[in-house]
């Protein structure tokens, strides 16, 4: 299980984090009113309390600046959403990046096998049919027990993916944990950086790798695997999962080019729609340097969907970041970070029978419920 550590997430911890970003507005000149530091705490409390865009962020700062200023000066007060606007679309992201991964760091414990997935989103409103620019393609490792983003990678491209997991997982801090990925990322090269900083793996098996994908449909044809099978209901469905494993692969051809092959899989889905009355069923294969039960790779195959429902899904929704316009330079890159973050701090208030829009509605009435949020 993720685990936060004891260091509070407060404004000493960001500051500390952030103290290497660099500043790209000309410091040499002696005329910065709003320091860097000052501009983050903003911006991370007003998108906690439901601000979305820089005007909504200066409005909750000059609303908020006496309580703000329990924290940190703003001698000049707040800046305005154009001048924010300006400041994020010029920070470095992978600058931006790396300070986001050092508070991480600060933050969160990874315990022995927490799962970690792996996947790519592409940030709608980040592209500009005017001057040519494509969308921006993040892809994003979440820890999935506690629903923590530990870091990204963006590309222009979702084919791309291939080339940015590894730079995503020279980031992390991986040892004794369970890395999923889909099809996309399975890959030779990625499997073997995965095995060398001590982790585990669970690919997706699709047609991008035929060779692959042939053997291990064959393999199922010839061995009988042990199984597992769970049956889940809710939101007017039911579906049922079989999961086969078999870890006898002496019938597998080329399992020696993939590091430390030990398990290949296949989950049976079966889901019945009480209210439209339609059934669907899906097989779908992974491979595994783990040697384990049907029941576990049952788990961790369902954990991975979290990625989608429990990052991607709030992104949108909580924090519309589809209809997103932040377009210029770096902008919607590190907004996308600062809304990681926020949402980060949000999980932490565990009380499930409040939504997260409902927790960043009361953190914007409720000082004192913010100050919980950000642990100030």
């Amino acid at each position: 299980m993720t685990q936060i550590k004891d260091s509070q997430l407060n404004a000493n911890t960001i500051a500390m984090s952030f103290e290497n970003l660099k500043d790209p507005r000309r410091t040499n000149k002696g005329n910065l009113c709003y320091p860097l530091t000052e501009i983050v705490f903003l911006v991370i409390s007003a998108v906690i309390s439901g601000s979305n865009d820089w005007t909504s962020i200066e409005v909750f700062g000059k609303s908020q600046l006496e309580w703000l200023r329990k924290f940190f000066p703003y001698k000049s007060g707040i800046p305005s959403h154009d001048t924010l606007g300006t400041v994020f679309a010029l920070i470095d992201s992978q600058n931006f990046n790396d300070c986001f991964v050092k508070w991480i760091n600060l933050v969160v414990n990874l315990s022995d096998e927490e799962i970690i997935a792996i996947d790519g989103k592409r940030l709608r409103g980040s592209y500009d049919t005017a001057s040519g620019k494509a969308a921006i393609h993040m892809v994003s490792a979440f820890a999935a027990t506690n629903g923590i983003c530990l870091g990204q990678v963006a590309t222009d491209k979702k084919s791309n993916e291939i080339t940015a997991i590894p730079k995503l997982l020279e980031l992390l801090d991986i040892k004794g944990c369970i890395i999923t990925i889909d099809a996309m990322g399975c890959q030779k090269k990625i499997a073997e950086e995965i095995r060398k900083k001590e982790a585990d793996y669970l690919f997706g098996v699709k047609g991008n790798q035929e060779e692959l994908s042939e053997q291990v449909q064959k393999i199922f044809s010839i061995e009988k695997g042990a199984i597992d099978q769970i049956t889940d209901c809710g939101h007017g469905r039911v579906e049922t999962r079989k999961c086969t494993v078999i870890d006898n692969l002496t019938f597998l051809d080329g399992k020696e080019e993939w590091k430390d092959l030990k398990s290949v899989i296949k989950i049976e889905s079966e889901r019945f729609n009480k209210l439209s009355g339609i059934k669907s069923n899906e097989t779908r294969y992974y491979i595994s340097s783990l040697k384990s039960t049907p029941e576990k790779f049952n788990q961790i195959v369902r954990k991975h969907w979290s990625i989608e429902n429990n990052l991607h899904w709030v992104l949108d929704v909580t924090f519309n970041e589809d209809k997103s316009r932040k377009r210029k330079d770096n902008s919607a890159l590190n907004f996308n970070i600062i809304t990681k973050i926020a949402m980060s701090m949000i999980k932490e208030d565990t009380d499930k029978k409040t939504s997260m829009v409902k927790k960043r509605y009361k953190a914007a009435l409720d000082q004192k419920y913010r100050e919980i949020i950000l642990k100030v």
